[in-house]
């Protein structure tokens, strides 16, 4: 009974820290656990992009969104951020929101709180000290949430917030085309995109390909008369967070 006792208190353990990780990937996870997935609304679309910032994807990402009048989210990196607090505050002078994605790139389920947690301080100080915005918004690298990592962003007072459509341009077969297939193929009113303008973490010059798409997925929204939104102004607000990590 005892030994019966331990194995089910384990288990639930194990899926109490992993169980979040599963979100992406099984439809309804995110729901339960309160992981944004889309906007509200049915007419607007948010573009986001991940692992930056970037010196010569970042750069040509804004230049591309500037000239369709699109407004993105990125969600940066603290370790890129500290190389170019210039350019991550380019991202907000030209009316983009931006989110954290983490200091260095690594699976939440492998980090214990206390390593999160300074994982996070570092990233939050850094990008709230070269953009001057309060965080508001997280997204893991990998998308994937541990049960503990959840725990310390909604402590924090910030929104986890995953994706909906994702143009899967980090990969090694990604083109153009199947990025652009990707993300606005069944696009509709709600959907949160997902594309990265960085491949530090992904196949070398895999944000080439991005910028080649971006073009397209603008114009394939606009046909569509869907809106771009930025992902701030899609849903809730999240709360803006006073103090150090719980």
């Amino acid at each position: 009974m005892i030994r019966a006792l331990a194995g089910a208190g384990i288990a639930a353990g194990a899926v109490a820290h992993a169980g979040p990780a599963l979100a992406p990937v099984v439809g309804g996870v995110g729901p339960a656990l309160g992981i944004r997935h889309r906007l509200d609304g049915d007419t607007g679309v948010a573009l986001t992009f991940d692992d930056g910032p970037h010196p010569e994807g970042t750069e040509r990402t804004l230049e591309i969104l500037r000239e369709f009048g699109a407004r993105a989210t990125f969600f940066l990196v603290g370790e890129q951020v500290e190389r170019r607090p210039a350019l991550a505050a380019e991202i907000v002078a030209a009316g983009h929101g931006v989110g954290l994605h983490c200091h260095c790139h690594r699976n939440l389920l492998r980090l214990g709180p206390r390593t999160l947690r300074a994982d996070l301080e570092r990233a939050r100080a850094l990008i709230e000290d070269a953009t001057a915005t309060p965080i508001a918004l997280h997204r893991p690298p990998y998308g994937i949430y541990s049960g503990c990592g959840l725990a310390i962003i909604r402590g924090h007072g910030w929104e986890p917030v995953l994706w909906s459509q994702w143009g899967r341009d980090w990969s090694r077969r990604a083109t153009p085309e199947s990025i652009t297939h990707l993300a606005t193929g069944e696009a509709r009113g709600g959907d949160i995109i997902l594309l990265h303008d960085a491949d530090y973490y992904s196949v070398p010059d895999s944000w080439r390909k991005t910028v080649a798409a971006l073009p397209m997925i603008l114009s394939e929204i606009g046909s569509s008369e869907l809106s771009i939104t930025p992902l701030a102004d899609g849903g809730p607000g999240a709360p803006r967070d006073s103090g150090q990590l719980p």
